[in-house]
């Protein structure tokens, strides 16, 4: 008989060191702490009564003023559901245009949820010693996943719906190789073949992703490529191209378009992305509830969206319902910096212009950022929910560079134990930036942040900042300008 979680009771000392006591027999608790429940426990600050949830959250049902459609790339005039069929599978075809506030999750997907979910929220309570600040710090953890970050919340769904309806092959594009590797774990789970695209400068940087990615199964090239007419383009522009997220989605759209047995798979930007992953918010608040604390400022990275919306979005809603009255803090990198920099326009998801038009904060879709070691975050849009969210006020948005990004990400990797992905070094380079502040005024403030990956394969990143080699990449003004005047301009009927 399995050992379950109430049975094991954690306690911690006043650095945050996890210890347990149990009533249970010597040979149930060796059962226990042989199994998942060692990962979870030895992760917990205290114990919980948290499930994982079994809906996830439209935010769209509870918004004032509903974002606007996205447009067909052809007619600019707003999409249709058969539109995206050619690409998405029906029931995500579905969620994408659904204004239900909630949206069942099929016991299948929770089956494999159950692998990793719930995952914990952590105090961090060495990195506030050694900050020295009377604000308390807690981020919650998703690097406990097989692939290492939050993107498996919607790898796993997207790939059981195209299982589901009869599907044989997907594709998709993936910048630090998050994506990739959580889509490729979820595709071997239900049999479906899988080919990615990764941006070439994360190919070369990140090369154990790719091994993973393989490991699951998968396919995987390098982006441009020569193997589709979208790569072949750009590499006549610049055979020596770094790629971008918005090249790997082109390459993989055309793929998708051009086979009826092959569906497309994105994991970001997109609202039924963004649904699936707000089961981190959705736990979160009820661990929240369990230490006794409401955060006053919530903080999150941001490139395409997923983590920072999975996290924020539930809050918000309860936000909405005056219940709280957190500051909800975007992060993203002075490379790369759509909200902050870009404009509030219609604008194609690729680079080639194949995608739907979606009213976004972007930097035009043809912007190759620089090649950041915070691959992830390389995206010349922000997701249209996060962008009409921050057009509503509901948030704010700030940009870091990475140098602040990596020394922030050392602090926390000295006293947490964690070494942080490159992408989650923004959301806590922004938190101590928060903590520093409430030590100058005295403010005991909740700080809650996202932590939405592990930085296991990313050590070549650390080593170059180590190692004093590490520059802090910044956009072009006049690089902007010429991306911007490229961006079409749908009148409307």
């Amino acid at each position: 008989m399995a050992l379950s979680l109430p049975n094991l009771y954690a306690k911690g000392d006043a650095y945050g060191t996890k210890y347990f006591e149990t009533k249970t027999k010597p040979s149930q608790l060796k059962l226990a702490f042989s199994c998942r429940a060692r990962a979870k426990a030895a992760l917990s600050t205290h114990s919980s009564s948290v499930e994982v949830p079994r809906q996830w959250y439209n935010i769209i049902a509870d918004l004032p003023i509903k974002p606007p459609p996205p447009l067909h790339p052809k007619t600019f005039q707003p999409i249709k559901p058969e539109d995206l069929s050619p690409l998405f599978c029906d029931e995500l075809i579905k969620q994408e245009v659904s204004v239900d506030q909630f949206i069942d999750i099929p016991e299948e997907v929770l089956d494999v949820y159950n692998l990793w979910r719930p995952t914990p929220l952590i105090r961090a309570k060495r990195l506030e010693k050694l900050l020295d600040t009377p604000a308390r710090i807690y981020y919650k953890y998703e690097g406990g996943s097989p692939a290492g970050s939050h993107k498996p919340n919607s790898a796993v769904p997207q790939a059981w719906y195209n299982k589901m309806e009869s599907v044989k092959n997907v594709v998709t594009e993936t910048g630090a190789g998050q994506w990739g590797s959580a889509l490729s774990f979820a595709c071997s789970l239900f049999g479906l073949n899988c080919e990615v695209w990764q941006v070439r400068a994360s190919f070369d940087q990140k090369p154990y992703r790719k091994m993973m990615m393989q490991t699951w199964g998968a396919k995987v090239h390098p982006s441009p490529s020569d193997l589709t007419e979208a790569g072949r383009t750009i590499l006549q522009m610049d055979p020596s191209s770094p790629g971008s997220l918005g090249i790997a989605i082109s390459e993989a759209v055309e793929v998708a378009a051009m086979n009826a047995d092959t569906k497309y798979c994105l994991g970001s930007v997109l609202n039924h992305v963004l649904l699936h992953q707000t089961v981190i918010g959705e736990e979160c608040i009820k661990q929240m509830e369990d230490f006794g604390e409401t955060p006053d400022v919530i903080i999150g990275c941001t490139g395409g969206g997923s983590n920072f919306a999975g996290l924020a979005f539930p809050f918000i809603r309860e936000k909405l319902k005056g219940k709280i009255n957190p500051l909800i803090r975007a992060v993203e990198p002075a490379a790369c910096p759509s909200l902050t920099k870009g404009v509030y326009a219609y604008d194609y998801g690729d680079t080639a212009g194949m995608t739907p038009l979606m009213k976004m904060h972007t930097l035009g879709h043809d912007f190759i950022p620089d090649p950041i070691h915070s691959g992830g975050l390389r995206y010349h849009g922000m997701a249209p929910l996060i962008s009409h969210v921050y057009e509503l006020g509901f948030m704010e948005a700030i940009s870091i560079p990475q140098i602040e990004c990596f020394k922030g990400a050392i602090q926390f990797a000295r006293t947490e134990g964690l070494i942080p992905a490159p992408e989650p070094t923004h959301a806590i380079a922004a938190t101590i930036r928060e903590a520093l502040r409430c030590k100058e005024t005295g403010e005991s403030k909740v700080i809650l942040m996202a932590m939405c990956g592990h930085g296991h394969f990313d050590l070549p990143s650390y080593d170059k900042y180590l190692q004093g080699s590490m520059v802090d990449l910044s956009f072009s003004e006049e690089k902007i300008k010429a991306s911007l005047a490229k961006i079409p301009r749908p009148v409307l009927s």
